[in-house]
């Protein structure tokens, strides 16, 4: 991998590296490139250590191996929406100052900034009269104000509603583009990822496993350890020791379908229920609209899609996940 430099288009970057937090090893030989243009979502579950490599790529913690290069200024906007007990638009423009905007700019930046992230109504209100989803606009107006070569936000979408998630999610993307070189953001579900990024980083256990396209990789996940994580909950195992991986959408009832299974699950859902299945071989899940089947239930389904491993590759799957059980 190539070190950080504007002649390539490479803003930020990291190789091979390792992070502790005390005597953890929290990040094991993680390697990633930013380019110019690029808007990265950053996904894992709770613990794989994406906010430790938030903070290291923005030189808050050290490297206990490998390097880290940027190429300008890096800014880093934690999770919480913290904000001082002033004026929106006041809250603004101390991050311009600090930032080291001069003061004759910082006003007109504050707006603009608030402008862009919808927020420009609240610039009068007391910070402390905000809503939630007030709040978050706020705080990813403060961020994107400053300009910087590279923005890093640690899940800036955290505890909002649907309504008020999908909202912000749309103008996030739009002011993000117009008002920063690149940007890697934190993200805590598939959909935040899908409706933002240009491109998907995954991280598992400390390890970036999976790096592309998020429609790609959802689609053709690498593994089956990613296509555990990206929701590919059913499995069918085939002849050879192979494994078919599928998501719900993937299975349809249907008396014509060619495999029989038993409901063994049913789990309401806001608009028919969640299914699952028992088969010879394996289990599957699928959605039916209300009532749906019931329990002990026989039904027969087909299969539209999936994914499928070799059985080399099932066969790790399945030895690493007794492994970690044991």
């Amino acid at each position: 991998m190539t070190g950080a430099s504007p002649a390539d288009g490479v803003v930020l970057a990291c190789e091979h590296l390792n992070v502790r937090r005390g005597p953890r090893e929290v990040l094991h030989d993680v390697s990633i490139e930013v380019r110019a243009g690029e808007l990265v979502a950053l996904l894992g579950p709770n613990g794989a250590g994406k906010s430790t490599l938030m903070e290291a790529l923005a030189g808050s913690l050290p490297a206990a191996a490998g390097t880290v290069q940027r190429s300008g200024r890096v800014a880093l906007a934690l999770q919480a929406p913290d904000l001082a007990r002033r004026t929106v638009r006041t809250n603004v423009e101390l991050a311009l100052g600090w930032w080291g905007v001069p003061r004759a700019q910082r006003r007109q930046r504050a707006e603009a900034a608030l402008s862009a992230m919808k927020a420009d109504h609240l610039g009068r209100r007391a910070a402390a009269t905000l809503s939630g989803g007030e709040r978050r606009r706020v705080h990813l107006a403060r961020a994107v104000s400053v300009r910087p070569d590279v923005l890093l936000l640690d899940e800036p979408f955290a505890g909002l509603d649907a309504a008020t998630r999908a909202a912000l999610l749309d103008d996030t993307g739009e002011a993000l583009r117009a008002w920063t070189t690149a940007a890697l953001v934190v993200v805590h579900d598939r959909a935040e990822a899908w409706a933002l990024a240009d491109r998907l980083l995954i991280l598992l256990e400390g390890r970036l496993v999976a790096d592309g396209p998020p429609r790609e990789l959802l689609e053709r996940p690498p593994t089956v350890e990613v296509a555990r994580f990206l929701g590919f909950d059913g499995t069918l195992e085939r002849a050879g020791g192979g494994l078919l991986l599928t998501r719900a959408y993937h299975v349809v009832i249907d008396r014509s379908g060619p495999l029989r299974a038993v409901v063994e699950r049913v789990i309401p859902l806001e608009d028919g229920v969640r299914l699952e299945l028992a088969l010879d071989h394996g289990k599957l899940y699928a959605s039916s609209p209300l009532p749906g089947p019931v329990v002990g239930e026989a039904v027969a389904v087909r299969v539209t899609g999936g994914v499928e491993f070799a059985g080399d590759a099932a066969h790790e799957a399945q030895s690493a996940q007794v492994g970690n059980r044991a």
